[in-house]
């Protein structure tokens, strides 16, 4: 990874999907001093950014500072933007990055803080960005416990920068940080990745078992239990082992599974309160990655033989029609062993 690493934090940024996520980090970089521009696929949606400077359906009370602006067409977003941060969810990662591949400067660097693996292909997003874009440009990944309402209202706040590029992961986290947001820095791009899509599986377990009246028993044995099968899955992926007891594996974790703020979490409380998979999906109404990564993330562990399974239980919840409770019996009813083999 090369070129562009050491290129100033003062040149303007781009910030690609205008959902909560990549709203509130677009206000975060502008609000620690970097020009940001934010677009929206949505033209009508856009003009309304520009207009009301706040978006107005996802994040309502977070005025945009000075250094923020709207684009509404993506070349103009990308006009010598020397840093592109894509937030969209994991189903339209790899349809944008070919919209971007014909634009992309070859200097141009590429974040994203999209999580999940790609369900077609179980690859991790940077996988798809390598197979897409090449190997010729820095790329990073943004992730950790990170609720955008909170990073839009400017709460304290950390999360973790993951890239190869060592000069890349540093110029990024120096520029989102500020006095109330710490960006630390790693090089375990797939830890990072792996953690992300993870998560979301076990916080809709968490919304299940806590909607069901299962108790705090079962809440943190699920976490702890489902923080081991991130970490066995990770690792047999080539993640290190101590990515996971950092602000990407364990904080983002406790984060999704315990606050009624995650879509995922909400999603499973409104299985348990007898919704369809339809219903609860159209009642949340924003994606629900906690879905789809079931899917993804047990296709993948199947293929890697990889033991998980309170994420397979929750698969089998989700997509086989099979009863919490029954799924709750059969992880009960498991041989007993040693609790780290």
């Amino acid at each position: 990874m090369n070129t562009a690493a050491n290129a100033p934090i003062d040149t303007p940024l781009a910030v690609l999907g205008a959902g909560s996520w990549g709203t509130a980090l677009a206000i975060q970089f502008a609000r620690a001093g970097r020009a940001t521009r934010l677009w929206s696929r949505n033209p009508a949606q856009a003009h309304s950014m520009a207009r009301e400077r706040a978006n107005a359906r996802y994040l309502p009370d977070a005025k945009f500072p000075d250094l923020l602006t709207v684009a509404v067409d993506l070349d103009a977003a990308l006009d010598g933007a020397a840093d592109v941060l894509i937030a969209v969810p994991s189903h339209g990662f790899r349809a944008l990055l070919h919209d971007l591949a014909p634009r992309l400067r070859a200097t141009t660097r590429l974040a994203w803080a999209t999580k999940g693996f790609e369900l077609d292909t179980g690859l991790l997003p940077h996988q798809v960005a390598l197979e897409v874009l090449g190997a010729s440009r820095s790329f990073a990944v943004l992730s950790g416990p990170t609720f955008a309402r909170e990073v839009g209202k400017g709460l304290p706040t950390a999360m973790t920068v993951a890239s190869p590029d060592e000069n890349y992961a540093n110029a990024l986290a120096r520029s989102l940080s500020s006095d109330r947001f710490r960006a630390y820095t790693s090089n375990d791009i797939v830890g990072v990745e792996v953690g992300g899509a993870v998560k979301n599986v076990l916080a809709v377990g968490a919304g299940l078992t806590d909607g069901l009246g299962f108790g705090a028993n079962t809440r943190v044995a699920l976490i702890t239990r489902g923080l081991l099968e991130m970490t066995r899955l990770g690792e047999r992926l080539g993640a290190r082992r101590e990515t996971f007891m950092g602000l990407a594996g364990l904080g983002d974790l406790v984060l999704t599974c315990t606050d009624d703020q995650s879509r995922n979490r909400r999603f499973g409380l409104a299985l348990a309160a007898g919704r369809n998979v339809t219903q609860a999906l159209e009642e949340i109404g924003q994606v629900v990655e906690g879905y789809l990564a079931a899917a993804a993330v047990s296709r993948v562990a199947t293929r890697l033989g990889v033991d998980m399974p309170i994420c397979s239980g929750i698969h089998r919840a989700l997509y086989e029609d099979v009863a919490p409770l029954e799924v709750v019996r059969d992880l009960m009813g498991r041989p007993i062993r040693s609790e780290f083999d």
